[in-house]
């Protein structure tokens, strides 16, 4: 069914047409909405016997799901920023028990300083906490993303983070596809956990593992995200046979084929970008886009062979590990290590800041005379920067950096408006 609705509001459709049986939820920017909506609904009687629990903290929401994903049923959840930041022991302890859990992060930056505006600092906070890592480009992606996600949870017994930008999706009314019932049943099929307690035949689960063999037991988690591999395109091909329509997959491509330059990124900053790339291929210029939509695991592989004949890749990623770079880009320097191609590592929109048409084509343009430093900040205002750098150097109290940014901030502004 066509209907006009925000992201928040599609996602908690879908999540309430996947049957969950445990929504444990703690309000927070910019995902509120989400739970908001699922508990309305389970509330009015239309999610069935689901159990709705309202928690203390997002703590206790990763715990709630926990326990109730251990006890057999399928459990939901999502979270945002400082709220992933909270759960993090429970994150950790969800894969490492093999439970699958869903939960959406609507991608928001994280403080200090606040900033309750999109990039992946939290999602990229929990990268290598053993949970499959999808990230949806519109709103009608999130639909059928987490409806992939439950099946795919549930068929490894491994947790999924389906990321969606905080804002740009999250609250933004677009006209999305709402599966039927039926269509969703065809697809997920009733919860059979691969474990679970039970009073009647009694086991234990988070047992301590000492050194003896705490390797296998990483090695079969990380087994599982490799068996996803092959498991997501699978279950992509099947969706697109019952729903008509590709929304899945590990990667995408966007005219990338055999071009010279290939821009490589995540969510839904795609969006503008395929307008600009379009517009410079008509002025001659070789260059496609690629989006990855599994970041993990991390199709190695098939990012390999479709970038295989560029001759440069421009990453553009809402990601930054300070005192390092770009992180989707030395992830995929990795994966592309002995093959002749440049990678020019791209960080922008941080904290939610505009990414316009005019600026990606100027950096676009640059990448491909490979004239970006490394890393290269997009659009960072570095008369900001440096007045800041000077006065750390004139004066030992010299104040929060965040303070004197937001006022200089206004005084750059004004001084270049004159």
């Amino acid at each position: 069914m066509l209907r006009q609705m925000d992201g928040s509001d599609a996602v908690a459709e879908a999540v309430g047409l996947c049957r969950p049986e445990v929504i444990a939820s703690y309000p927070i920017t910019p995902q509120t909405h989400i739970v908001e909506a699922l508990g309305s609904r389970v509330k009015q009687g239309k999610l069935g016997t689901c159990q709705f629990l309202n928690v203390e903290s997002e703590f206790g929401a990763i715990s709630t799901c926990i326990g109730s994903s251990a006890a057999g049923a399928r459990t939901y959840t999502a979270t945002s920023s400082q709220g992933m930041l909270f759960m993090m022991e429970g994150v950790y302890n969800a894969s490492g028990l093999g439970l699958p859990i869903v939960m959406t992060v609507g991608n928001r930056a994280i403080g200090a300083p606040i900033n309750i505006w999109n990039d992946w600092g939290d999602s990229m906070s929990a990268r290598d906490a053993g949970w499959i890592q999808l990230f949806a480009e519109t709103n009608q992606e999130a639909i059928d993303v987490h409806i992939q996600g439950f099946k795919l949870a549930e068929e490894l017994s491994v947790p999924v983070m389906v990321c969606m930008d905080g804002f740009i999706l999250t609250h933004a009314y677009a006209r999305v596809d709402i599966p039927d019932q039926e269509q969703v049943d065809e697809f997920l099929p009733p919860f059979q956990p691969r474990q679970s307690l039970d009073p009647a035949a009694p086991i234990s689960m988070g047992a301590m593992v000492g050194p003896e063999a705490f390797t296998e037991v990483r090695f079969l988690a990380h087994h599982k995200q490799i068996e996803a591999l092959d498991l997501i395109p699978q279950q992509s091909a099947e969706f697109e046979t019952i729903f008509g329509r590709d929304s899945g997959g590990l990667v995408k491509s966007h005219e990338c084929e055999d071009q010279e330059t290939v821009v490589v990124t995540m969510g839904s900053v795609i969006g503008t970008m395929k307008d600009v790339l379009a517009g410079m291929r008509d002025d001659g210029h070789s260059i496609g886009a690629l989006t990855i939509r599994s970041y993990r695991p991390f199709p190695s592989a098939v990012l390999r062979e479709k970038l295989k004949n560029a001759k440069r890749v421009i990453v553009f990623e809402k990601s930054f590990a300070l005192g390092m770079g770009g992180i989707l880009a030395m992830n995929l320097r990795m994966a592309l290590q002995d093959l002749p191609v440049k990678v020019h590592s791209v960080i922008g929109g941080l904290g939610g800041r505009p990414i316009t048409r005019d600026n990606l084509r100027r950096m676009f343009e640059k990448g491909m005379r490979d004239d970006l430093e490394e890393p290269h900040l997009h659009d960072i205002n570095m008369d900001v920067v440096n007045r800041e750098l000077d006065r750390e150097k004139a004066e030992r109290r010299s104040g929060s950096i965040a303070e004197n940014i937001l006022q200089d901030v206004g005084v750059v502004a004004a001084a270049k408006s004159i």
